[in-house]
């Protein structure tokens, strides 16, 4: 969701604000609000079970983002990683620059705020990147570009909890990420395991820790702009009282508001291609706090492996006939191998570490684009 931030620089024409909405019954969908499903009815009898999977396909189909909760992910671990954000960012300047993502051409560490674009306007925040833990790719001719985005992370030497808090956190959401996934599989008429190939091995899931603080001179600003997120789907947390989160519906935005303990969860563009856009991949924005407050609020991207094809679905006819197939945006091209999209979208964020790192992708990018023109 980017509620962190995953460029893709989409462009919305309306921007009409509808009021914050309080939050429908679990299970229940309601055109003024989000719906909210409870995971641990999977848990329940088998026909709860299909009941929610019903509900997921349904809250995916109409809207592209939905709160979760009974994910089991435990309150304390839950407080530990708000209070170990929030510490972090309350860390000296220059803790934080030292593991500025400037030092890593794999698009990991801090950014200033700032420091990253979404439709070429700055978003007025600061975070931490943090992927899973690998050495960078040896290139070769044959290696692909988006071979670039797997390395090491960076760790902030004055907070080394953060490490163990991100690493416990990661296997929780990773849980609830794959069995949203395998009951997204079955609702389709799928097998439970169809999308396990491309994450058995290698996932590329990326963590962000964002603060967004006060920016209004005299009303707010963009902390993230409109856009789509990459990838497959997104699990954010968000700071108790915070709100800011806005989804697009029919043409409104939609307030977003935190409910306590529960996830919001949308889908990316690859299971909108994985669906021929039967799933809805949701334009969705963040606007900064007022001047005064600040905001936390922590997204985890479920990701496959950066040369992973998401499979495309055979859908039940019923289903093949509400497709909507895959957005067409000349600007926006989406990929089916899920490293070509992230590496979009990281050269887009951040065109510094790009330029500072990727000099000859900027350059490719540049002449393409050149070329399209005369075209």
């Amino acid at each position: 969701m980017d509620d962190g931030g995953m460029d893709n620089s989409m462009t919305l024409e309306t921007t009409q604000n509808t009021p914050a909405a309080n939050a429908p019954a679990a299970g229940t969908l309601d055109a003024a609000t989000l719906p909210v499903l409870d995971l641990s009815r999977l848990g329940a009898s088998d026909a709860e079970a299909e009941a929610f999977r019903l509900d997921l396909r349904e809250a995916t189909h109409e809207y592209g983002f939905f709160y979760l909760t009974g994910h089991g992910v435990p309150h304390e671990l839950i407080e530990r990683v708000m209070t170990t954000a929030r510490r972090f960012f309350d860390l000296p300047e220059a803790d934080k620059l030292a593991i500025e993502n400037l030092k890593s051409p794999h698009f990991r560490g801090y950014t200033r705020v700032g420091g990253e674009l979404t439709q070429g306007k700055v978003d007025w925040r600061e975070q931490i990147d943090i992927g899973v833990e690998r050495e960078p790719v040896e290139r070769t001719a044959d290696t692909p570009d988006y071979m670039r985005l797997d390395g090491p992370n960076q760790w902030p030497d004055a907070l080394p909890e953060l490490q163990q808090v991100v690493a416990e956190w990661y296997d929780e959401l990773s849980r609830v990420a794959l069995t949203l996934l395998r009951a997204w599989a079955v609702s389709l008429g799928a097998s439970e395991d169809v999308f396990d190939a491309a994450f058995a091995e290698r996932p590329s899931t990326l963590i962000k820790i964002v603060r967004y603080p006060g920016k209004s001179d005299p009303e707010p600003k963009q902390g993230v702009g409109a856009h789509k997120d990459s990838g497959v789907l997104t699990l954010l947390l968000v700071e108790p009282g915070k709100g800011g989160l806005q989804v697009e519906k029919d043409g409104e935005w939609i307030d977003a508001p935190p409910l306590e303990d529960a996830f919001v969860v949308n889908i990316g563009e690859l299971l909108e291609v994985a669906t021929d856009g039967y799933l809805k991949a949701t334009v969705h924005r963040v606007i900064s706090p007022r001047i005064g407050d600040d905001r936390i609020s922590i997204p985890f991207f479920y990701a496959p492996a950066l040369d992973a094809t998401v499979p495309v679905l055979e859908l039940p006819e019923a289903l093949a006939a509400e497709t909507r197939g895959v957005t067409a945006d000349p600007g926006n091209p989406i990929f089916t191998t899920y490293g070509e999209n992230s590496l979009k979208s990281r050269l887009r964020a951040h065109p510094d570490v790009a330029a500072l790192h990727h000099a000859d992708l900027v350059e490719k990018i540049a002449a393409a684009a050149a070329q399209n023109h005369q075209a």
